[in-house]
């Protein structure tokens, strides 16, 4: 391999860029980067300038030989990379508050990655990543596409269905919390213990077990959701963890906080509604810390990442990403969670499809570890949600109109007949300006 290394990071002015900086540094002694550029759009020029200032001072503090670049010019930036980085917004944050309030207006779930806003998401995000995979097959066709742009596994999957890229990884940091939730609850260091992951991103299943093969996982159930468990907070977009401890206990395995849109639809709709009345939806709470974040990006003697990041709640995205192109690149063979090809490790998917599963990474990716064939409660809702997910990839790529409406009949979230088609057409108008797949 080369002794240096080119990453690009698309979206390189978010928020998050700062914990991606401090992930590579803190990983120079195996991953020797020589160039780092920061790509984003017009929209976005303020906040890469602020930002990659930030990085270059970073970098100076860690005493660090790390060329960083700023541009607005995609291609620019993609010629002979070696990994390249996607965590940008299509839309910005007023993007992901309209695919919150236009649901919730309708009396339905309004969430950044499922049901309907999710899967409007997924119709602005995946012509954009398909367009970003064309530039690579030209400009640096050996590099490896380390994504953790949302939906996560919707865009891995169309990378490789559609993209036809195979060198791609997706990331999501709701297992690495749950991880080290979990590890706390049980009064264990996570490096004792194996997490055994499968599902698809957002809709996942775990399994815990020690070094000596014992299983752990009813252990957690019930120090987490038994009589007598407090509530747990998890990921800063989701209140809080209250699960039905019947229902938890016949899974037999610990739930994604995700899960709880689906098994808790009537309380998570309440609290949105709630929220709306209240601080506002979880995109409006954001922006606003985006803006504090910024202000404090701006101080020229800030060379760290700050605290205050964590409340974001997208903590441990950046260093997974760190972390994945440091395992790939000295083909260390860590234990991640990613989204990767199924490849027969769920029995119950398609060989082809894009899941989220425990994985070991290597030179040549990620291998999943197998978990094979769900009881019927978590194959039922898996396979919906698998098809779903297909179905919104194919309305993403040809904007047929008739396969969007299928993919919101079949969300268990969006509540289907007439009220489906209103919400489809408000959130289309609503977004048109980013969806020309749409208003051809």
């Amino acid at each position: 391999m080369k002794k240096g290394l080119k990453i690009v990071t698309i979206g390189g002015g978010s928020s998050y860029t700062p914990e991606l900086i401090e992930g590579f540094i803190k990983r120079h002694h195996e991953l020797p980067i020589r160039e780092l550029w920061l790509v984003d759009i017009e929209a976005g020029r303020e906040k890469l300038e602020i930002v990659g200032a930030m990085a270059k001072r970073m970098v100076k503090a860690a005493g660090i030989d790390c060329d960083i670049h700023l541009t607005l010019n995609r291609r620019e930036a993609l010629a002979d990379a070696d990994f390249v980085t996607t965590q940008f917004r299509v839309g910005l944050l007023e993007a992901r508050i309209k695919d919150e309030t236009i649901p919730i207006s309708h009396g339905m779930i309004g969430q950044e990655t499922n049901g309907a806003g999710g899967m409007f998401k997924a119709f602005r995000t995946i012509p954009v990543v398909l367009g970003i995979v064309e530039d690579m097959k030209e400009l640096c066709p050996d590099a490896w596409l380390i994504n953790f742009t949302n939906p996560a596994g919707m865009v891995t999957e169309a990378v490789l269905q559609y993209g036809k890229w195979e060198k791609v990884i997706g990331l999501c940091n709701v297992p690495i919390i749950s991880s080290k939730n979990e590890a706390t609850v049980l009064e264990k260091n996570e490096e004792e213990l194996f997490f055994k992951f499968a599902g698809i991103n957002h809709l996942h299943w775990h399994k815990i077990y020690d070094r000596d093969g014992k299983e752990l996982t009813k252990q957690a159930i019930e120090k987490l959701y038994g009589p007598d468990a407090e509530p747990e907070k998890m990921v800063e977009n989701i209140k809080s963890m209250r699960f039905l401890y019947e229902q938890i206990l016949q899974l037999g395995m610990l739930p994604c906080p995700y899960h709880r849109y689906y098994y808790m639809t009537d309380s998570m709709l309440e609290e949105e509604v709630e929220a709306v009345n209240g601080e506002g939806t979880r995109g409006q709470v954001v922006k606003r810390l985006e803006e504090s974040l910024f202000e404090l990006y701006k101080d020229p003697n800030l060379n760290y990442k700050p605290k205050e990041l964590e409340k974001r709640g997208g903590a441990y995205y950046s260093d997974a990403a760190c972390e994945v192109i440091n395992s790939v690149y000295n083909n260390k063979g860590t234990h991640m969670v990613v989204n990767t090809q199924n490849r027969g490790a769920i029995s119950d998917l398609p060989y082809n499809s894009a899941i989220e599963v425990t994985s070991i990474i290597t030179a040549h990716g990620a291998e999943p570890v197998h978990f094979g064939a769900f009881p019927s409660a978590q194959k039922g809702l898996l396979q919906v949600m698998k098809a779903m997910e297909e179905l919104t990839i194919e309305a993403a790529v040809t904007g047929d109109y008739a396969t969007a409406l299928q993919a919101f009949t079949l969300n268990p979230l969006v509540t289907s007949g007439d009220i489906a088609k209103v919400v489809l057409d408000e959130m289309l108008e609503a977004h048109k300006e980013h969806l020309p797949q749409f208003h051809k």
